[in-house]
């Protein structure tokens, strides 16, 4: 067994793989950030995409710049919006147990 698999405890709960416990102040917020910005980024390459085929399929003239201001940006708020809460609630419940 390895090194870092030894360390976690077997009754810790996890997402993907990931331990939800032991997150501070910062990495929570950094965590929070990189979700939204990874979230902006990949919404709008599929926007973009999708604009493209709508475009060259039905000869459309839609502005691609609408895939930023319509999708990318409302998608990477609504992860920071339910991010921020979520890391902040761990954070705390983490200074609560001790």
């Amino acid at each position: 067994m390895t090194e870092s698999a030894k360390m976690q405890p077997s009754g810790a709960p996890t997402v993907l793989g990931f331990p939800l416990k032991g997150f501070g102040l910062f990495s929570g917020l950094l965590l929070a950030f990189a979700a939204a910005f990874f979230t902006f980024f990949a919404a709008t390459t599929l926007a973009i995409f999708a604009l493209l085929v709508w475009n060259l399929s039905g000869h459309h003239a839609v502005n691609y710049a609408d895939s930023y201001r319509l999708v990318g940006f409302p998608a990477g708020v609504l992860v920071l919006i339910v991010a921020l809460p979520f890391f902040f609630v761990l954070w705390i419940r983490a200074k609560l147990r001790g």
